[in-house]
């Protein structure tokens, strides 16, 4: 499978949320900026060692980007694409694709790590001014489907011509383990961006944090995570219609139904995958419907 760069191939075209200004009581709370598999990171906390603490997070950030990049052609996801097996795979890498497999049942087969190869597609034809045909589909979806991803603890397995993308729900496992690692550490009131949301606690003065929805509004955010995926949010074309979220049934793009779906949960994780599935859904009941499975999920926000 070809190293596809978002920078070539890709066209941001919608914001997705972010933290809302913070107010003047914050100002003490210590900053770290960074990236996340290619995305904006933060992490937001008050302790006398936050910066040395803030190192130690942005270090088992960049262990776990070893695990999940698509971009980096060393990742244990891209040897494994590369080869359709990886033996003795990191234990992060099983977790998340058991989560995935639970999130795929829920949602129908909607959310699917295995669209990696229509993604390829995609990008490779955007990128030569042309769209995917037809047959090109059809060609492409005999490689898509989790029925053929088999795993244990000694190997991860592909059918041949298969291979997977983690990106609709490895930011929010990155979240959920960043947040982990603070709570080891005693801290109580921290704040976890990853492209999704994580907080432990709320703000220092007791206050929940402030996310705000460029779709409209702000949600209150304590002990908890969140997670928004938009249909257009990342686009292959200029003009920005046809979006990077992709039906494995079909082949064919989520339709813009909604500007934005949020998912809050205990897990960034789960409600990472879920509002990534929740934009090839057909209405709100459906959505309902798939959150059902997971006791902590909730719908926020579908605007």
């Amino acid at each position: 499978m070809p190293q596809l760069t978002r920078r070539r191939f890709l066209v941001i075209s919608a914001a997705l949320p972010g933290l809302a200004a913070l107010p003047a009581r914050a100002s003490t709370l210590y900053r770290w900026r960074g990236l996340a598999l290619g995305a904006e990171a933060e992490i937001y906390l008050d302790h006398p060692d936050a910066a040395e603490i803030s190192s130690r997070a942005a270090a088992e950030i960049a262990r776990l980007e070893a695990i999940f990049s698509l971009f980096r052609a060393d990742s244990a996801l891209s040897q494994l694409n590369a080869a359709g097996r990886l033996d003795a795979p990191p234990f992060e890498l099983l977790e998340c694709l058991a989560l995935s497999g639970r999130v795929h049942a829920a949602t129908g087969g909607l959310f699917d790590p295995t669209v990696q190869p229509l993604w390829a597609l995609y990008a490779s034809r955007y990128s030569a001014g042309t769209t995917p045909a037809p047959d090109d589909l059809a060609r492409t979806l005999a490689h898509v489907g989790w029925d053929g991803v088999s795993m244990d603890e000694t190997a991860i397995r592909l059918r041949p011509g298969m291979a997977l993308t983690l990106n609709g729900v490895a930011q929010g496992f990155i979240a959920d383990r960043i947040t982990a690692l603070l709570r080891a550490e005693g801290l109580t009131d921290v704040l976890v961006n990853t492209g999704e949301f994580r907080a432990l606690g709320g703000m220092p003065d007791g206050s929940p944090w402030p996310v705000h929805l460029t779709a409209g509004g702000e949600i209150g955010l304590r002990d908890g995570a969140l997670a928004s995926s938009a249909a257009l949010g990342t686009t292959f074309d200029q003009s920005g219609t046809v979006g990077h979220i992709l039906n494995p049934k079909t082949g064919l793009s989520a339709a813009a139904r909604w500007r934005l779906v949020s998912i809050g949960a205990n897990s960034a994780a789960e409600a990472d995958a879920l509002s990534t599935a929740a934009c090839l859904m057909q209405d709100r009941t459906s959505i309902e419907a798939a959150l059902k499975t997971f006791p902590t999920a909730r719908l926020a926000a579908l605007t």
